[in-house]
């Protein structure tokens, strides 16, 4: 019986376990240019007893950005010092792919250099509000992308997984969850086009697949994963033809050789089989615990092969060292919610380890 202590090759990279770091935004990219921190470095390689690391959401373009101080991955200085964080990770011996999250919709002007604004599929605004340095502010209309601007998009993505690559990572996932841009494009109710790129569910797959394709290109699929969450109505998305969208979007993804599929997990476990049965390689799920974290129990999942990996988020950022406790049972520190967006290394780096 495989076990989640098993090892398991995503694409060309070897996990020790089968144990996943899911992506959570810090919002502690403090150095200048958006750039990652001595701390972040800190902060990872703590938890490079993950079979795998996928780090919070990094916008692959200045306008990719929905909120304060998150890292990007389209600069020079960025790269550099993501390289810090990697190269720490791995003296650690971990391995760790960076998430390429461009927030579309989701954000705020005052959070963007240069008068841009958010943009997006359509010129729809989100319901709701995001938080900025000035507080709590609405989301505003974005700005429609032309065909021009969606092949732009593509080619940032491409761009910025080049730039992963140079600055040390094992690979990227792709963010196309939680009413961020792709999954924007997905979704009827913030994608209104009537052009090749929405209206049709063949429309609507069509930017997640072109980013796929132009990124597996350019770093090769096998060290490409995407991250999708069918039906969650995070960020004001609203999804009617779920199975018919994300069985379309599936099937088209599969022959580009990806290293993995990772599934944010609704209540439907029914549909997350479907998915998983027509997925040629790696699966990986943050299964659907709600209202609770992910917890020890989701270890079972392996076992009985709804998923070759189970992503820990909130258990995995209180206790960097959460494979040896999952190994021996416990016990596990409590995440503090408080100290989850921004602030210093109180409830970050200074969650103790069993050994410490």
């Amino acid at each position: 019986m495989t076990t989640a202590f098993d090892p398991i090759d995503l694409g060309v990279t070897r996990l020790a376990n089968r144990i996943a770091m899911a992506p959570m935004t810090r919002s502690r990219a403090y150095g200048p240019g958006a750039t990652a921190t001595p701390e972040m470095a800190t902060y990872y390689a703590q938890r490079a007893g993950a079979g795998l690391i996928i780090t919070e959401g990094i916008q692959p373009s200045v306008v990719g950005q929905g909120y304060p101080d998150t890292p990007g991955l389209h600069s020079e200085q960025q790269v550099a010092a993501w390289r810090t964080v990697t190269d720490a990770v791995h003296r650690e011996g971990g391995k760790i792919f960076a998430q390429l999250m461009h927030t579309g919709r989701v954000g705020h002007p005052s959070l963007l250099p240069d008068d841009l604004t958010p943009v997006g599929p359509s010129a729809v605004a989100a319901k709701g509000q995001v938080f900025t340095h000035e507080g709590m502010k609405d989301f505003v209309t974005p700005k429609e992308l032309t065909e021009a601007e969606i092949r732009q998009t593509v080619a940032d993505f491409a761009a910025a997984a080049r730039n992963a690559i140079a600055a040390g990572f094992d690979g990227v996932e792709l963010h196309g969850a939680n009413g961020y841009l792709i999954h924007q494009f997905l979704a009827p109710n913030a994608n209104q086009r009537t052009d090749a790129w929405g209206g049709s569910v063949e429309g609507r797959v069509r930017f997640a697949v072109e980013v796929a394709t132009a990124v597996a290109e350019a770093i090769g699929g096998e060290r490409v994963g995407i991250r999708l969450s069918p039906g969650n109505p995070f960020n004001d998305v609203a999804e009617e033809d779920v199975a018919d969208v994300y069985g379309s979007l599936v099937a088209k993804l599969a022959p580009l050789g990806l290293a993995y599929l990772h599934i944010l997990e609704g209540p439907d476990r029914e549909l997350t089989r479907q998915l998983r049965k027509a997925w040629p390689s790696a699966f990986v799920l943050n299964p659907f615990t709600h209202p609770e974290s992910t917890g020890p129990d989701a270890l079972a999942l392996i076992e009985d092969d709804t998923a070759d990996v189970i992503a820990f988020g909130a258990l995995f950022l209180a206790n960097p060292d959460l494979p040896a406790r999952l190994s021996a049972g416990g016990p596990f520190n409590t995440p503090e919610p408080a100290t989850y967006y921004g602030g210093d290394h109180r409830g970050y780096t200074d969650y103790p380890a069993l050994t410490a």
